[in-house]
């Protein structure tokens, strides 16, 4: 890498090659707002020039609590090439929530959009100056900032994952995890300047900002991104109208799409998954209806993907892939790397650029996720000889939520105290083949409303955290040291509605 870097420099640079090309297309089903390369970089580098001049300085760290709109990737690597440290958030976050991240983190300023909830500025425990949405979008004509340079491995964002304690763990990222991200262009997108990636996710999904957004204009490759509010419904005609080359969305929206009818899709080469496992199944209906494969990828919050399937490829329907070009993956045991075909953990090590440096302000915590140089990812697989990795399921009872993490605990601790509940275990339960929702299983002296026990979790959860299902059971299952067995609720409740 170079010794001086900015990440914000380096998803732009092709752009700057060729200003007039269309770098982000919106759509929908009206006309589509168009942003060439040139408005983009303009926008950006103004933005970054008006964060400075809010009085922000190199290290700040700036909260985002935007819309679905192209705010958000502006303000993102606008305050990444002014230097200051951006903390995507889900919009979805609860004021409650969002208190909790501020409370941690004591940002310097906090990007706002009125309708995004989030403490108002007497209420917060620390004093940061807000920045409205309006305030944000003078900014782009502001001069352009000259790029904040540093050492590749200082600190650049933050993003926050579930935490196997119950409280959302914020993830550090340093500049140099952008270099890493070109493992990924032909270790699993196998895109090219030319392309039109229409990725599926909201602009303020971190999902979509990386392969959606970032990784394209890295490229110099147009996005395509939808409207807010766009159905899932109408995105095969979008893909079709703007002639997508490349689909990308997490495996359930990829359900929901061969519900409808598939156009002519004459421009598509293959579609991106990622978030969670693709079922085999949904693999095989997409190539009968589209005639185009789909290539999955295999990540976390502390590493994003690395390992894939790829163009070029043959893998087997049940495996993840391999590890991508450069990545270097193993299958640990307790006491090191285990033979080919033995289950073990899936970790990463130590040198990958795109390695997280820790988790922010939490040494201890930190250093037991590693095992000498290797990160610990939690989740359970075996390598094959050919290098083929399966996938074997999470150490620990972490749960999935349309492609985000959510932590058992942190469902749980949200919803004791509701009056009736004496205990509450949350886990994800298979209601139908393919398809998994979190249910909350509680015990009390009665059966609860649900319709209220849903009210109440949506002051205090995220949409996606939410409980699908509320259970009321005689007694929780617990071992013989009185530990609670979620997974016996998972194998009890499997298939039932």
């Amino acid at each position: 890498m170079p010794p001086r870097f900015n990440m914000a420099q380096h998803v732009l640079a092709a752009g700057t090659r060729t200003p007039g090309k269309l770098a982000l297309r919106i759509i929908g089903p009206g006309p589509s707002t168009d942003w060439s390369f040139g408005a983009l970089i303009q926008a950006v580098r103004g933005t970054g020039y008006g964060l400075r001049q809010a009085g922000l300085v190199p290290g700040d760290i700036v909260l985002m609590r935007l819309d679905n709109t192209v705010d958000f990737p502006i303000a993102y690597l606008g305050a990444l090439a002014a230097g200051l440290v951006p903390v995507p958030t889900s919009a979805a976050l609860t004021q409650s929530e969002t208190a909790q991240i501020i409370d941690d983190l004591a940002p310097a300023a906090i990007l706002h959009a009125p309708d995004v909830p989030c403490p108002a500025p007497a209420n917060e425990p620390q004093t940061s100056r807000h920045i409205d949405v309006q305030a944000l979008r003078a900014m782009r004509n502001l001069p352009a900032i000259d790029y904040h340079m540093g050492a590749p491995d200082r600190l650049g964002y933050v993003i926050y994952t579930s935490g196997t304690s119950g409280r959302p763990r914020p993830v550090a990222h340093a500049h140099r995890a952008i270099w890493a991200r070109q493992m990924m262009f032909d270790g699993w997108y196998g895109m090219t300047a030319q392309d039109q990636v229409l990725h599926a996710g909201a602009f303020n999904w971190t999902y979509t900002l990386g392969t959606g957004l970032m990784d394209p204009w890295t490229l110099g490759a147009t996005a395509l991104i939808p409207a807010p509010g766009t159905p899932a419904s109408d995105l095969p005609d979008l893909m079709a109208r703007y002639g997508a080359s490349i689909f990308a969305a997490a495996p359930g929206v990829y359900r929901q799409l061969l519900r409808t009818q598939m156009p002519p899709l004459p421009d598509l080469r293959h579609g991106l998954s990622a978030g969670e496992k693709l079922p085999p199944p949904v693999q095989g209906a997409w190539q009968a209806a589209t005639g185009t494969p789909i290539f999955e990828a295999f990540g976390m919050s502390e590493c994003s993907t690395f390992i894939s399937t790829a163009p070029g490829q043959t893998c087997d329907p049940d495996s993840l892939g391999r590890p991508q070009p450069g990545r270097k993956v193993a299958i640990l045991g307790p006491d090191g790397p285990v033979p080919l075909g033995d289950p073990g953990t899936i970790a990463v090590h130590r040198s990958d650029p795109g390695l997280m440096l820790g988790y922010l302000h939490a040494p201890a915590e930190t250093a037991q996720k590693f095992q000498g140089d290797w990160f610990l990812t939690g989740d359970q697989g075996m390598m094959r000889a050919d290098g083929q990795m399966i996938y074997l399921g999470r150490a620990d009872d972490m749960m999935n939520a349309g492609g985000y993490r959510v932590s058992p605990l942190e469902v749980e601790q949200a919803l004791t105290g509701y009056p009736g509940i004496t205990a509450i275990a949350a886990t994800e339960i298979e209601i139908k083949p393919d398809t998994r929702v979190i249910a909350a299983f509680y015990t009390g002296p009665a059966t609860l409303d649900e319709a209220a026990l849903a009210r109440y979790a949506s002051t205090v959860l995220a949409r996606y955290k939410q409980p699908r299902l509320y259970i009321h059971l005689p007694r929780l299952p617990t071992g013989a040291n009185g530990k609670l067995l979620r997974r016996a609720l998972r194998s009890q409740f499997k298939g039932r509605p």
